[in-house]
């Protein structure tokens, strides 16, 4: 096998953005492995610029690599053309860092942020050289471990994961690491260290757990080993002012999807929206102080020479400092010409004053999420907003110099109609007359998926011929060159759909579609709707048994020993 630095050397000018695979950026972190007793691969099953866009690698990346006795390094998936020429070549997917091979790591970690990038993560695992299923992976070596929001149902992912992090993984990891390292100068079993691993609240060990089904399919019982726990029940953090983030972060040595300071300002939401599962899974709601977010916020520019804060949260206008916390940033960006974005602002909590300090840094649009075309609809899932307080904040936004809204809206909602779909348009239609200027408007519809812990985790999802349906609907109840209209795929959002609300027979299906080709799947090149029916079809499964079913109130959930309550 060629060294990977020669591989390299000969390969990376006949690929795209070769950057994306050489490491070396500002802010990696390189140890002498002999130093350390424990090597941590944090690996995101999509490409580069997506997964170094993303807060909670950058955050354990740091908390992991400041405790002497772990290196941890990243890996992301490699682009098709790539990937092409580590296979030609018998060259094993390997760490940025140290340019090693993954299966050299202890632990493979992987963060689950969408259903689509299960197959990427066994194309991942293949590439390292590490069997895909968790009974081959005997020794304590390679042990696989995912978190995410996908684990609050990480049953069809149960065949190939030893552990899954049930809630918010700062804490927790560590103590498995610490776990793990003990194991080590023990020289435990695996078997030993996974029960040892499983009486760590948040911690979910699938091997120890068995799934009894009836003949219909559905579930009949969910067992678990003598003096483990029934339910595992979440873990989060409760104080955030004293929650680990890092003082600064890597540069990328290409431009990435979010490439700026994202500041983490709240979890949770203080709403209750009824097809919001970051809603549900991330409570109770928790802030950090003003100055906390300042100091944080400082620190990453002034480290990292980025120009543009993002303050991230569910609902940055129900942030209940957001005025004082503008005013503090506003001097420090102002004079060192650092831009200020808040992604996600309420319709119905949008004074003029808010408006008036985002405009003296950003004017370049806003976005909103109304879900839904009526107020009837609005109702239904508990969006408690008005289209007065649509239109309203619309115009304040357009007077204050904004120069385009995009609106986010949802299709198949449980109870909606037609009408409610030709209002969506009409809506925009409505907000695009709102400005004597040319503002630009973008509407956002994407596909009702249900998902586990939310009230609607037991509804339906509307059939493939009617998504279609409402999806040309949409499109033919206006056209015109001020509200430009995207919408997602319904057939990606039905195998989502089959994946959140999935059993583990689904293992099977999974492996199969990788083994046909599929990965990097939620990019709509690479998704072949084809192969996963083939594949469910193959393992005598239905995508609507899991889609499209409205699942009864006795019936036994594939979740429901996962406690995401806390």
């Amino acid at each position: 096998m060629k060294n990977i630095q020669d591989f390299l050397d000969s390969n990376l000018l006949s690929v795209q953005k070769p950057s994306r695979y050489i490491g070396g950026e500002r802010g990696s972190i390189v140890k002498d492995k002999r130093s350390v007793s424990l090597r941590f691969a944090f690996c995101f099953p999509d490409i580069y610029e997506v997964g170094m866009s993303h807060l909670g690698i950058k955050i354990l990346y740091d908390l992991l690599n400041a405790q002497d006795y772990i290196w941890c390094e990243r890996v992301f998936a490699p682009w098709e053309d790539f990937e092409q020429r580590l296979t030609a070549e018998n060259i094993p997917l390997y760490a940025l860092e140290s340019l090693d091979p993954l299966c050299e790591f202890d632990i493979i970690g992987f963060t689950l942020q969408y259903e689509m990038s299960y197959t990427t993560l066994l194309s991942m695992l293949s590439l390292g050289g590490i069997p895909l299923l968790s009974e081959q992976r005997e020794g304590l070596a390679n042990l696989v471990i995912c978190g995410g929001p996908c684990v609050c149902n990480p049953e069809p992912m149960a065949d190939f994961v030893d552990i899954f992090v049930v809630g918010e993984g700062e804490e927790v990891t560590l103590e498995l690491t610490e776990l793990y390292r003990e194991a080590k100068e023990k020289n435990l079993s695996k078997s030993e260290f996974l029960r040892g691993a499983a009486k760590i609240q948040g911690v979910y060990v699938p091997s120890l757990y068995n799934v009894q089904y009836n003949q219909d399919g559905t579930i009949a019982g969910i067992t678990v080993q003598d003096g483990l726990p029934a339910k595992i029940t979440k873990r989060y953090i409760k104080d955030l002012d004293k929650a680990w983030f890092p003082k600064t972060f890597i540069v990328p040595n290409l431009q990435v999807i979010h490439d700026r300071a994202i500041i983490e300002m709240t979890r949770g939401c203080i709403r209750g929206c009824r097809f919001c599962q970051a809603g549900y899974i991330y409570r109770p709601y928790r802030e950090k102080t003003p100055q906390t977010l300042c100091d944080q916020a400082k620190s990453l520019c002034d480290t990292t020479g980025y120009e543009e804060i993002s303050l991230s949260s569910l609902s940055a206008s129900d942030y209940s400092g957001i005025n004082q916390l503008l005013s503090d940033l506003l001097d420090y960006t102002e004079k060192n010409k650092i831009n200020l974005s808040l992604p996600s602002l309420r319709i119905d909590n949008f004074p003029p004053e808010l408006l008036e300090k985002i405009s003296r840094v950003r004017k370049s649009g806003l976005t909103f999420a109304p879900e839904a075309g009526t107020a009837r609809m609005r109702d239904i899932i508990k969006k408690k907003i008005t289209e007065e307080e649509i239109i309203t904040s619309c115009r304040t936004a357009f007077d204050g110099g904004q120069s385009g809204v995009k609106l986010y809206f949802m299709l198949s909602l449980p109870g909606e109609t037609m009408e409610d779909i030709e209002a969506i348009p009409k809506l925009a239609k409505e907000i695009a007359g709102l400005s004597q200027k040319r503002v630009n408007i973008t509407v956002s519809v994407s596909v009702f998926v249900p998902k586990p812990h939310t009230p609607f985790e037991r509804e339906a999802q509307d059939s493939l011929e009617t998504l279609i349906e409402k999806q040309t609907l949409l499109t033919n109840s206006y056209k015109s060159g001020k509200v430009k209209i995207n919408y997602h795929d319904p057939r990606q959002s039905i195998i989502e759909a089959v994946l959140a609300r999935g059993d583990r027979r689904l293992g099977q299906v999974i492996a199969d579609v990788f083994h046909a080709g599929g990965r990097l799947e939620s990019w709509s090149e690479y998704f072949s709707y084809d192969k996963w029916q083939n594949s469910l079809a193959k393992h005598n499964l239905d995508a609507s048994f899991y889609a499209s079913r409205k699942r009864p109130q006795e019936e036994i959930l594939p979740w429901e020993h996962i406690d995401m309550r806390g």
